[in-house]
């Protein structure tokens, strides 16, 4: 077996490792309706954002 020929650098190694540490989305409960939405974004059950009705649902 070879070895390799030329050390990794820092910033190789960084890049590479760079993608260990996705998490989660960090979910909130809907103030309105109480379902799960994401943070800053229109309620995709309900259509309200920050106690206005901005979206159209159907259902």
């Amino acid at each position: 077996m070879q070895a390799p020929k030329r050390r990794t650098s820092r910033s190789k190694r960084n890049k590479r490792r760079a993608h260990d540490a996705l998490s989660a989305p960090n979910l909130i409960a809907c103030p309105t309706c109480g379902e799960p939405t994401l943070p800053h974004r229109v309620c995709r059950h309900c259509g309200n954002y920050r106690g206005r009705s901005l979206a159209q649902v159907q259902e």
